[in-house]
């Protein structure tokens, strides 16, 4: 049954000035529960990311939809999208320094056990979370949907913390699966302990259901899987509920 749940926004400031807009979900509990960093899609902190904080606040975990632009600015379209992605990488420390200030935002919450933390992401979210967790972040569990999985600095041994998960689409071609070989190596070489699950059929964007229209709109090529959905979900909350207990 899913638990009652609190929602807002909560804003703070990156290292570089940027001020950013969170949104925070959490279940009704007399205790801090463990929490969670929602990394968005390169559209940006929009409705689909704010679902799955919900989602994962109606399970029993604090989540923060982290806003990696400033001011919660969002858009449909892909040229706009990446421009604002590209904008984040090109100082090497602006896309770990926002996550690092929405991982200290969420920690800060009263609603939240500081000691108990995870990140998720999906798409440009997944990469985000992938370099705060590469960066020695106190994470317990980093887990991507359909991500990019390039590093801005590899991940090296004793430095990450967390375990990892990478969700995959069999036939994802903006990741490819010679991109997921040498993130394999990478993490084998760091001795992380990880994941990887290859998810038949299923194409760059398949947790979204609003995925089919989006690559329409824009001519990019996305695909909902629902199964493919249902079954990286389902691995996700098994990671979080074992690493977060």
């Amino acid at each position: 049954m899913a638990l009652a749940i609190k929602t807002r926004e909560i804003q703070y400031q990156a290292k570089d000035g940027t001020t950013l807009i969170g949104y925070f979900a959490a279940p009704e509990s007399a205790q801090p529960v463990a929490g969670v960093i929602v990394g968005p899609e390169w559209w940006g902190r929009n409705e689909y990311s704010e679902q799955r904080a919900r989602e994962l606040a109606q399970h029993g975990f604090a989540a923060l939809a982290i806003d990696m632009y400033g001011d919660k600015k969002t858009t449909a379209v892909a040229t706009q999208a990446h421009e604002w992605m590209m904008q984040t990488f090109q100082h090497e420390q602006t896309i770990v320094e926002r996550s690092a200030a929405a991982l200290a935002a969420l920690a800060a919450q009263p609603e939240v056990d500081a000691t108990r933390l995870a990140a998720i992401g999906f798409c440009y979210g997944g990469k985000v979370i992938l370099d705060l967790a590469r960066s020695g972040a106190d994470l317990k569990a980093a887990i991507t949907f359909h991500a990019n999985l390039s590093a801005q600095k590899a991940a090296e041994a004793e430095k990450f913390k967390a375990q990892v998960l990478v969700l995959h689409g069999e036939k994802d071609s903006m990741v490819s699966l010679a991109d997921v070989e040498s993130f394999k190596q990478e993490m084998q070489h760091a001795q992380v302990k990880s994941e990887v699950i290859i998810l038949k059929d299923a194409k760059h964007g398949f947790s979204n259901p609003q995925a089919d229209e989006k690559a329409k709109a824009n001519g990019v090529d996305l695909g909902y899987n629902a199964e493919a959905e249902k079954a990286g979900l389902a691995a996700m909350y098994d990671l979080l509920d074992r690493t977060l207990a």
